[in-house]
């Protein structure tokens, strides 16, 4: 039976073409060997599985070679390279520093470095896992490190480089390798089972590639792992079930449940994963990177950002086209509350449900606010006196505006007879049901608002009287959660100007800039309110002589202030007899 060699150990790379994903790493080696500036020592850092050793070992081959071809590369003929790929050759040591890490094991290579090498140009010393040293063998190989004999060459290897010592790092020339791309790690898995005659679907390679977090060797141990399940057919959904990787097709219809905001079908297809043994952070986490890749597929900027399949992809920009761009960031926000609070939640099933819930009510609200756009918000708000019909015979209209998706208009029809509180048997309301397009046809309503004129809105009149009560009415609410600026609403009567300018003075521009922050709020207030869209407010800062400033009032000038708001207190004084003269 023949041996079984690990496919990253078969396809490892010996040459500096065959590294992936490390195009600049190699093409400054090849460089600095071609115009013979190789460094001292190297460092070699990144994280696992992205070449650092392998590179390591081209170099040593590499420069050691006999007969480099045109391209830089190793000729895999001469006696060096033929004792390299049979591990014999006595001038490239490689020590492994996470079980050589005391001072004697550097001392014992410091030794070694101090004979020349046989029949080569160069010693080379391939230290892997560098950062285990412990820091007296650091201090004893830093000498060495500085100042090698000509011949010699160190390269260091780690996935810490944190944990080196600066005074290590300063003497090597640093190389950082990156995380290899999906896109990288798909086509050469692919190239992989070509070579080894196994079918394989480009989706099922790209979960794979996903799955290895930007490592070769990790993505071709699971290549080997889903190859023997799956014999010389490997499709996405063994590559799924192998791995337990939730099916992209959940996101996808629970995606269409939330946008339809279908609460129950969105429960029930959750508790179905939970059934299949998935963990509920572990569906946050993979709803919360299918809302991301939805995000960027709806720019064509961003598509390249897409890593996943082309069936996959064009799935997403399908998709896309549903979702708006704000309920995708309010997804996201409420999956990232959800994830954060997963662990410290007593009931972790009800909290993921919640998020579920919370984010088919985006698009409820998105729905109800686009129907509520298409209806003139004037009349919704119509002051009774500004709205009326025939009022010789005492009658007037009242029209609401329901909230319903049917969108239906309620006309309230109240006799206005002169009634006295005693008097209610005369007092009645004939309701009656007018469609949207009725009122469309009798003018009393308008296009959606974003298509209107302004000098389409309306512009009824309306007194000071009228302007005082809807300032009221602003106003009141406001003490519960701003009590200063419901003070400086309350402090001076709005004064009604020509041309539906409204003039509102305050005591300082503090007051001023405040209202000023308040003022678009407001002012949408007031226009729907006494369904005027002219309104314009100007606020003005008190002149000095009006502004009282009790800072630099006398006691007795105080005291006088107070005995004129109340006379009651003159009294008080004196039954206490207490004097307040200065």
């Amino acid at each position: 039976m023949e041996n079984f060699v690990v496919s990253a150990r078969k396809y490892r790379p010996t040459t500096f073409d065959m590294v992936v994903g490390q195009t600049s790493i190699t093409t400054t080696l090849k460089n600095a060997i071609r115009n013979d500036q190789l460094a001292q020592s190297f460092l070699f850092c990144g994280p696992r599985g992205v070449g650092k050793t392998t590179c390591a070992r081209i170099l040593a081959k590499t420069i050691n070679c006999n007969n480099l071809t045109s391209n830089i590369e190793p000729c895999n003929e001469c006696e060096p390279c033929r004792s390299f790929n049979v591990s014999a050759s006595f001038n490239i040591h490689e020590l492994d520093a996470a079980s050589n890490n005391k001072v004697e094991d550097i001392r014992a290579l410091v030794e070694q470095v101090r004979i020349p090498p046989q029949g080569v140009r160069y010693k080379v010393y391939i230290i892997d896992e560098v950062h285990m040293l412990s820091q007296a063998a650091f201090n004893a190989f830093l000498k060495t490190l500085e100042e090698p004999p000509p011949y010699a060459k160190f390269i260091l290897a780690t996935t810490e480089k944190h944990k080196i010592l600066p005074t290590i790092i300063s003497r090597c020339q640093v190389f950082d390798f990156k995380r290899i791309t999906i896109d990288d790690i798909a086509c050469q898995l692919a190239y992989v089972a070509k070579n080894e005659s196994i079918e394989a679907e480009i989706d099922a390679l790209h979960i794979i590639a996903q799955k290895a977090d930007g490592s070769m060797r990790d993505a071709l141990s699971i290549f080997d792992q889903i190859a023997s399940f799956s014999g010389n057919k490997i499709t996405y959904q063994a590559v799924i079930e192998n791995l337990n990787i939730l099916d992209f097709d959940y996101y996808f219809k629970l995606t269409d449940f939330l946008l339809d905001s279908n609460v129950p079908s969105s429960l029930i297809l959750f508790n179905e994963i939970i059934e299949n043994g998935f963990d509920g952070q572990y569906f946050l986490g993979g709803l919360a990177e299918h809302f991301r890749n939805l995000l960027v597929a709806q720019d064509n900027s961003t598509i390249k950002l897409l890593e996943v399949g082309e069936s996959l992809k064009s799935r997403y920009l399908e998709q896309s086209l549903r979702c708006n761009y704000l309920f995708i960031l309010k997804a996201l926000d409420l999956l990232s509350l959800a994830d954060f609070n997963y662990k410290e939640s007593n009931n972790k099933k009800l909290l993921v449900e919640l998020t579920l819930a919370k984010i088919c009510g985006l698009m409820e609200s998105a729905n109800i606010a686009t129907q509520n756009n298409k209806i003139n918000l004037p009349i919704s708000q119509a002051p009774v006196s500004d709205v009326s019909l025939n009022k010789d015979k005492g009658y007037e209209k009242k029209i609401k505006v329901s909230s319903k998706k049917e969108e239906e208009q309620q006309v309230v029809l109240t006799k206005s007879k002169n009634i006295t509180k005693s008097d209610n048997k005369n007092k009645y309301e004939i309701i009656k049901t007018v469609s949207i397009q009725e009122e469309l046809k009798k003018g009393l309503n308008t296009i959606n608002t974003k298509n209107i004129n302004e000098k389409e809105l309306p512009s009824n009149t309306f007194t000071q009287e009228d302007l005082e009560k809807a300032w009221e009415l602003y106003r009141e609410p406001i003490r519960e959660y701003d009590a200063n600026m419901y003070i400086t609403l309350g402090a001076n009567k709005p004064i009604l100007k020509e041309d539906c300018e409204i003039e509102f003075f305050v005591d300082n521009k503090v007051q001023q800039e405040s209202l000023n922050k308040n003022m678009p709020d407001l002012l949408n207030f007031l226009k729907n309110k006494l369904c005027n869209y002219k309104i314009n407010i100007i606020v003005k800062v008190k002149p000095t002589s009006e502004v009282v400033n009790s800072k630099y009032l006398s006691l007795s000038e105080k005291y006088k202030k107070l005995v004129n708001k109340n006379p009651l207190i003159e009294e008080l004084k004196n039954q206490l007899n207490l004097d307040l003269e200065p």
